[in-house]
């Protein structure tokens, strides 16, 4: 069976220091985000080169 379409959305996530939008992520939003997702992620920084917190961020 082919899954519903509007289950998942794709959020940029923001790094918190610099600003820069660095990944693109699909996320479920059928039942809410999850608080994992809420709290914020530690992903790597490219300008920086090393792992910041980063923030959901919709377009």
């Amino acid at each position: 069976m082919a899954k519903k379409a509007g289950a998942i959305e794709y959020v940029w996530l923001q790094c918190t220091e610099t600003g820069d939008l660095n990944y693109r992520t699909p996320v479920n939003v059928k039942g809410g985000l999850p608080e994992k997702l809420k709290a914020g992620l530690k992903k790597y920084s490219p300008r920086l080169r090393k792992h910041t917190l980063h923030k959901i961020k919709r377009k």
